[in-house]
């Protein structure tokens, strides 16, 4: 049996179901996004019920709104039915996943669910079912085969509810106006919510930690300097803290390759006018895309009145586990 062959065989049936949902996707699509953008506003939820693998698809639908900023419970339809309905309130959308619109699970709980102002979104491959006669909207995820070769084992049609719930979830975040910066809130432990969630005041180095010189310090003592505070940049400043330029380790060795005498020459006659820099109030995400589309190494902080403040070298980034 070639292995490989088979593989791609079933792949290839769930690409297909997809190209048939992808077609058959109506307005009904539009009313749920509509629907469901409503129930958050207001300050409702969504609840999401489904039994054997299509609850298991409704967890990750679930997961994905949630992460999303679309408050989602899941429901387990047995423990409802023994007081867990009680999660329910006026005013929140279920959506109920069942490919054949039949689950006994499922038709138990529809007399409970009316009991309550909520609106029913069913995903089923069977719109005329049960479950579809009692919905208020039918997402329909009818699939012709199921990739199992016995054409048995739910795979087609649960890889149809997944692909639906993700593009509810994602077309639901764009109609709500959620940004990256929201995203970064819910995940606080991520490298993109630390990026997001991080000033530049929060990891540039500054104070004691913050090497600099004046304009008329020697290159000797400006590496000397770079040594002690183990800094590949010195920042060049003013009496009264005014920037006026940045002095590169990078800066040294292609001057020093032009002539060898100059240790002893000033640092103002080799230093970078006018760097690049970066307000302290501003993201760490801001220093990541500075720093690499510049293609430099440090980036001077500044304060309001342009002074330089501090510098974010660029290992200080891997360390803190930003990049």
């Amino acid at each position: 049996m070639d292995h490989l062959s088979q593989a791609k065989r079933f792949i290839q049936i769930e690409i297909d179901e997809i190209n048939n949902l992808l077609e058959r996707i109506d307005d009904n699509f539009s009313s749920s996004i509509e629907i469901l953008k409503s129930t958050i506003s207001s300050g409702h939820k969504i609840v999401v019920i489904g039994v054997g693998k299509s609850h298991n698809i409704g967890h990750k639908i679930g997961a994905t709104l949630n992460s999303t900023g679309a408050p989602c419970v899941v429901l387990n339809t047995q423990n409802a039915l023994h007081g867990d309905i009680g999660i329910l309130s006026d005013g929140d959308t279920v959506l109920a996943l069942s490919y054949s619109g039949e689950t006994q699970e499922i038709l138990n709980i529809l007399p409970s669910l009316k009991r309550f102002k909520v609106n029913l979104i069913s995903i089923t491959g069977k719109p005329e079912s049960s479950l579809g006669q009692n919905s208020d909207i039918i997402l329909n995820t009818s699939v012709e085969r199921e990739a199992c070769p016995m054409n048995l084992a739910p795979t087609s049609s649960t890889t149809s509810m997944l692909v639906l719930g993700d593009a509810l979830a994602m077309t639901l975040l764009e109609a709500r106006g959620f940004v990256k910066e929201d995203f970064a809130k819910l995940h606080p432990g991520g490298s993109l919510g630390r990026t997001l969630l991080t000033k530049v005041s929060d990891i540039m180095r500054t104070d004691k930690d913050f090497c600099t010189v004046a304009p008329d310090t020697t290159l000797k003592h400006a590496l000397e300097k770079m040594t002690d505070y183990r800094s590949g940049s010195v920042v060049v400043i003013g009496k009264e803290s005014e920037l006026l330029g940045i002095l590169t380790q990078g800066d040294f060795v292609r001057s020093i390759q032009k002539n060898s005498d100059i240790l002893d020459e000033e640092v103002a006659n080799f230093m970078t006018k006018n760097p690049i820099t970066i307000r302290e109030d501003r993201l760490a995400a801001e220093v990541i895309q500075v720093i690499g589309s510049n293609r430099i190494d440090d980036l001077v902080v500044t304060d309001e009145q342009g002074n330089a403040i501090g510098l974010v070298d660029s290992q200080d980034l891997s360390r803190m586990k930003l990049i």
